[in-house]
């Protein structure tokens, strides 16, 4: 679609966009794409969570009991799918902060994470040991 006013081809433009995004001084570009790479990063180990969990139900036919293993790999789907929510999250406010020149918030998301994988692979490893 051509426009041949620039006001109009903003129009469009800015209709697409969330509100915030329009709010603020356009953050350096060096910023915005490190923040991007971030986030991907959080989704990329959300990936490997889910992948871990899949990897886990399809293939410990030795490791019981068998409930618990089921458990678990949906524990790992749980986590990666709260992990993509929380990407998406901590994106947005740290794009927020940067439009508004403020500090980047903090999060818990990253100690939720850690304890939960934590939890995970504690007892997997414990039930690796009892069943050596």
């Amino acid at each position: 679609m051509k426009y041949t006013d620039q006001s109009q081809a903003k129009k469009v433009r800015t209709a697409r966009e969330p509100q915030w995004r329009q709010e603020g001084a356009e953050p350096d570009y060096r910023f915005s794409l490190a923040n991007e790479r971030t986030f991907l990063a959080w989704i990329r180990t959300a990936l490997a969570l889910l992948a871990g969990g899949v990897l886990l139900e399809q293939f410990s036919t030795t490791l019981g009991p068998r409930l618990l293993v089921v458990a678990l790999a949906i524990a790992l789907g749980v986590l990666a799918a709260a992990l993509c929510a929380l990407a998406y999250v901590r994106w947005r406010a740290n794009e927020i902060a940067m439009r508004h020149a403020g500090r980047l918030p903090g999060t818990l998301a990253i100690a939720l994470i850690s304890a939960a994988t934590l939890g995970i692979s504690a007892v997997i490893v414990f039930l690796l040991v009892v069943q050596a």
